[in-house]
């Protein structure tokens, strides 16, 4: 289920190529943690759960979080839960992540959302981007805080 301001990845083989890259990257063995940040409608928090414990995904736009709970009902899934904040308003005591997956828009990711990632101090970073100059500066800056590039990918339809 989508809304008409929900994004969404428009290519199925695409779309498939890269989900299945970043279900191999997270390398998940059944008992982790993984964070899905900028979530939109689920579509990579829903195919990560079927190999992670549990997955919460976290997006701004209203109808975009909606959307997520209800593909995780549509298809049976349990162990996928959706907020709609910034990841930096997760509530209670300090979000722990063994995996965090972020797709982010054009821009890249906000600064802050980058010092959120290293505060949960996650095993595994999956780093899905459609933009290499905001890619190359976030990686800057999480090789700065001590993560490094193991392995990256282009993923084309072709």
């Amino acid at each position: 289920q989508i809304s008409p301001l929900s994004f969404y990845q428009v290519n199925p083989v695409q779309t498939e190529k890269l989900y299945g890259l970043a279900l191999e990257y997270a390398g998940l063995k059944g008992n982790e943690t993984v964070w899905d940040l900028y979530c939109g409608i689920g579509t990579i928090s829903l195919f990560l759960a079927q190999k992670a414990k549990q997955v919460y995904g976290v997006e701004i736009v209203p109808q975009a979080i909606e959307d997520a709970r209800n593909n995780a009902k549509i298809n049976g899934i349990g162990n996928a839960e959706y907020y709609r904040r910034y990841v930096k308003e997760h509530p209670g005591e300090k979000a722990h992540a063994d995996v965090i997956v972020v797709d982010p828009p054009r821009k890249g990711c906000e600064e802050s959302l980058l010092e959120t990632m290293v505060e949960m101090e996650p095993d595994r970073i999956v780093y899905v981007s459609c933009d290499s100059a905001t890619l190359a500066r976030d990686l800057k800056y999480l090789s700065g805080a001590g993560y490094e590039l193991v392995r990256g990918r282009a993923v084309t339809s072709a």
